[in-house]
């Protein structure tokens, strides 16, 4: 009877599955066709299908039929999955050697994943990127609600692309989608003990500079200042030795504690949080600048900064972004992508929205550490954890704690990877009481966003680590 049920439930579900998708063979600014597979379409989820989820989905270059299905969510919450697709590890991006402020042009990334796997980029939670929704109750979101949506989607995505269901599938993505993916994962885990169809054959999940705890993500921020020389031995002592610990939300009559983050502020709010040792961008319009705020910020874009000509300020990574608001704003760019017209008047690569009000978002799951305890220690999935050691946002010490406080048995000790015979970053490897392993990397010189800024060396990690070889 119980199979019967689920029977039924998985026809009504084919039958209420809403998409529609399109093939891409060529795109504004990139000369010739397209040298590989690109497909984007929607995805209807929720109880009316009022939230319209957009998505990339690129195949892979070397073997459809065996490599591995990826599933990437972007930060913000509300950055879009194009940010990840161009940015980061998609087969395309913005020549930025040429681009002068006029439509862009666009290049292959020689170190893609889609080399290695098929790779769907989606545009989550609803309101970011190309997604939208058809009624004001689709704006409100949160982050069990966006858990929910991703899993629904998956699950109709595999239905229109059948082939597909064989491939081991990995969720994976970086910044806040790490606090998803180990939702997400969950969901998939859970719907497949559950005999929900389609069934997936998840097999495990990446994530880099992930949010876990954006507390105690933010409260590392201290020691990772010290272990960097941004701050003196004398200052990380007196913090220490005054704020039990707690840096993000002090005694406010402790004076003793918060002279000490005084102190620490003054040497630390210059710094370009995604990458310490790159310039900070000038922003024209006040924005929060409090790194102890207890409040994850996503990454701006603020378009009275971007539009400056590059005479007037000095170089900030935030001028990279520039030509993606020129290109995925452009009408002839949205006919050739597909997109419905009038869904989506302003395109933006992280709604900020989004991440800011708590109106449209609510993040409903302070931890994610039961996630991860459960998919590792009990279910035994394989777990991929990798950190841009020049992060501060979301330091590795603070991925590191968390990963160690799983009491996994240390398999592999600390020791540094390679790529071309040189140091690439620093790993370790773990191993639950069920043999499922789990590996931790830096990224030496990585960022947030750690492909971006060091894409060959994250390429090899994830090929290394998808065929079951060590870093």
């Amino acid at each position: 009877m119980k199979s019967c049920k689920h029977l039924l439930l998985f026809f009504l579900l084919l039958i209420k599955t809403t998409t529609s998708q399109s093939i891409i063979t060529t795109l504004p600014g990139f000369p010739g066709p397209l040298p590989f597979k690109l497909e984007t379409g929607y995805i209807s989820v929720g109880e009316h299908d009022e939230k319209q989820l957009f998505y990339y989905f690129i195949e892979s270059e070397r073997n459809t039929e065996t490599d591995p299905l990826l599933f990437w969510l972007n930060g913000g919450p509300g950055c879009s999955g194009f940010s990840g697709l161009a940015f980061e590890i998609g087969p395309l991006a913005f020549d930025l050697a040429t681009f002068d402020g006029s439509f862009p042009s666009l290049i292959i990334n020689p170190y893609s994943w889609t080399k290695i796997a098929s790779i769907i980029f989606i545009d989550a939670p609803v309101g970011t990127g190309f997604s939208y929704f058809t009624t004001s109750e689709g704006y409100l979101i949160s982050d069990t609600k966006s858990a929910s949506d991703s899993y629904l989607f998956l699950r109709k995505w595999l239905l229109k692309h059948p082939k597909f269901l064989k491939n081991h599938l990995y969720v994976t993505g970086d910044s806040y989608g790490g606090k998803m993916i180990p939702m997400i994962a969950s969901e998939v885990a859970k719907g497949n003990e559950a005999g929900l169809q389609p069934r997936m054959l998840l097999q495990g999940y990446t994530i880099g500079n992930p949010v876990t705890n954006e507390k105690m993500d933010i409260n590392e921020r201290i020691p990772y200042f010290h272990r960097m020389a941004l701050i003196s031995d004398e200052y990380f002592e007196l913090a220490k030795s005054n704020c039990n610990g707690d840096y993000v939300n002090p005694d406010p009559n402790n004076h003793k504690c918060l002279y000490a983050l005084q102190l620490v502020r003054k040497c630390t709010e210059g710094l370009y949080e995604s990458h310490i040792l790159e310039p900070k961008c000038e922003f024209m319009s006040p924005k929060p600048n409090d790194f102890l705020s207890g409040q994850l910020f996503v990454e701006e874009d603020p378009v009275d900064v971007l539009f400056l000509s590059k005479q007037e300020r000095p170089w900030c990574r935030n001028y990279n972004y520039m030509p993606a608001y020129i290109w995925a704003n452009n009408e002839t760019v949205q006919e050739a992508l597909h997109i419905r017209k009038g869904t989506v008047t302003d395109w933006q690569r992280c709604n900020t929205i989004i991440a800011r009000t708590t109106l449209f978002y609510e993040k409903d799951v302070e931890s994610v550490f039961e996630h991860h305890h459960q998919l590792l220690n009990e279910k035994g999935f394989r777990a991929l954890v990798y950190s841009g050691d020049h992060d501060m946002s979301i330091p590795y010490m603070s991925t590191l704690k968390w990963m160690r406080n799983l009491n996994l048995i240390v398999d592999e000790g600390w020791r540094p990877w390679y790529v071309d015979g040189q140091i690439a970053g620093y790993t370790e490897k773990y191993k639950n009481i069920n043999q499922a392993y789990i590996t931790f990397s830096t990224v030496k010189g990585g960022g947030h966003t750690a492909p971006e800024y060091k894409p060959k060396e994250c390429l090899a990690m994830i090929e290394r680590w998808l065929s079951l070889v060590p870093l």
